[in-house]
């Protein structure tokens, strides 16, 4: 075995073995048990996910569509390859990013997605209750939960069928930390994580949840999912309630 050879498989033998840095460490949800997900797709694969909040509007977030904003948004979904009876795919009828959205820091990182038409609700399709201003969002160490279709591992591998964590909210100063988020760190941002659980690229847009309610936005994390020091981001829902109701009364 070649010196590069030998460099490459120690490096990924510790990417695989570095407590708190390499694995998101969920679990395959049941199937249709969270049936407010949406599965993003350009070309029939996913790319973000989002969820739904009423019958024609989906909230995700406003990084999701820098690059795109012609979307299919799929529904009912348990897994993104196979054929499945439950599932309802919409094109998007407009798109609405939060207008203060920072590039920089993922500051503001919220969208809304108007559907072409209602969804038709089902066990497997249905809205999620959302956090409003002056409800009661999650302090540190609060148990809250998030799902999506992203990657399972920082090699990239993605899930074909839907996954589930359960992670912890981080003390605020700690993601304000140096070594953490420092100062792009905001006060509209919530972390959470617990030691290789975590979610990951493929997973933004979608809902952190707090007893049954959505109260954060899953953001943007570090280079490595399931990080100690830049666990994920989530973008506290609650902070845009104005905006919300004047953007879903067009």
């Amino acid at each position: 075995m070649g010196s590069l050879q030998v460099i490459f498989a120690v490096a990924l033998c510790y990417a695989f073995l570095l407590p708190g840095e390499c694995i998101t460490g969920g679990k395959e949800s049941t199937p249709h048990s969270r049936p407010y997900m949406a599965s993003l797709q350009l070309e029939g694969k996913h790319n973000c996910g989002g969820f739904l909040i009423s019958s024609e509007w989906v909230m995700s977030a406003a990084h999701c569509f820098q690059d795109s904003e012609n979307y299919k948004v799929v529904l009912g979904a348990h897994s993104i390859s196979q054929a499945e009876d439950t599932k309802q795919t919409f094109d998007m009828a407009a798109v609405y990013k939060h207008p203060s959205f920072n590039i920089d820091n993922y500051d503001n990182d919220i969208a809304l997605v108007k559907l072409s038409q209602p969804v038709t609700e089902t066990d497997a399709v249905k809205p999620l209750t959302f956090q409003r201003a002056g409800g009661g969002d999650p302090n540190t160490d609060a148990t809250v939960e998030t799902a999506g279709w992203g990657s399972l591992d920082n090699l990239g591998n993605r899930a074909d069928k839907l996954h589930e964590v359960t992670v912890a909210v981080i003390k605020r100063q700690t993601c304000s930390r140096s070594n953490s988020y420092g100062d792009s760190f905001t006060t509209n941002m919530l972390c959470a994580g617990k030691q290789r659980k975590d979610t990951c690229d493929g997973d933004s847009g979608g809902p952190l949840l707090y007893n049954g309610v959505a109260v954060g936005i899953t953001s943007n994390g570090g280079r490595r999912c399931g990080s100690t020091r830049k666990p994920g981001l989530y973008t506290i829902i609650s902070h845009y309630n104005d905006w919300i109701t004047r953007t879903m009364s067009q």
